[in-house]
């Protein structure tokens, strides 16, 4: 190879150099150096050097990640069903399921971080949204012929509360009501699914006072 062939390579190199490619095929969610800023791969000790020009998304491998209370994390378990709702559109329940539980937990909050996959992706779906999980319980067995369909329980939307990232209902019995934590399932317009925490024909609280306890002593007003 001749000077002159080694200096072409050499320069043809150099103008390849400056060609930044992503790792993967994605799409650019935020764009972080300006032209004519220095870029680095390693941090500059706060100089004025960016270590990076921007933030690619793989918009196929986006995953929910959750907060789960350490009481429950033993009901948690891979492939488990789950029902997800973005805050931007609250009518719409995405199915979806548990890839795994982090092996660590949050001393300071008492929780396990559990990472979650769509079953199906959309477009409406975009990352940092704020979205609420359900985690359902297991799946009927299939039913043998003739046999009668396990009971299905159904509560007003009103007769749940959330308390401490739990949803709870107060069941009455007895002139007092009985603080129960449940579990969710989906939903129907505005009739919600428990699937764990209470059995079919007891009676919820739906209209109660805010202030309400478990133990009180409580009377039905009479009909008119």
């Amino acid at each position: 190879m001749s000077v002159a062939e080694r200096q072409l390579a050499i320069r043809r190199q150099e103008l390849d150099d400056t060609v930044i490619r992503a790792p993967f095929a994605g799409v650019v969610v935020t764009k972080d150096a300006q032209p004519g800023e220095m870029i680095s791969p390693v941090s500059a000790g706060g100089g004025f050097t960016r270590t990076g020009i921007c933030t690619v998304v793989d918009m196929t491998s986006l995953e929910i990640e959750v907060d789960v209370n350490e009481a429950y994390i033993n009901r948690v378990r891979p492939d488990q069903k789950v029902s997800a709702v973005l805050d931007a559109y609250p009518d719409w329940r995405i199915p979806a399921r548990v890839i795994i539980a982090v092996p660590t937990a949050d001393r300071q909050k008492a929780t396990v971080g559990v990472r979650i996959a769509f079953d199906e992706l959309d477009q409406r779906i975009l990352p940092d949204m704020g979205v609420k999980v359900s985690f359902l319980g297991e799946e009927e067995r299939p039913q043998e012929a003739g046999a009668p369909a396990a009971p299905v329980v159904l509560v007003p939307e009103q007769a749940v509360r959330a308390e401490g990232g739990q949803s709870v209902a107060f069941v009455y019995a007895e002139d007092a009501v009985e603080r129960r934590a449940i579990r969710l399932g989906g939903r129907r317009g505005d009739i919600v699914e428990v699937v764990a925490g209470l059995e079919a024909g007891e009676r919820v609280v739906v209209d109660g006072p805010a202030e309400l306890a478990d133990g009180d002593r409580v009377a039905i007003a009479a009909e008119e």
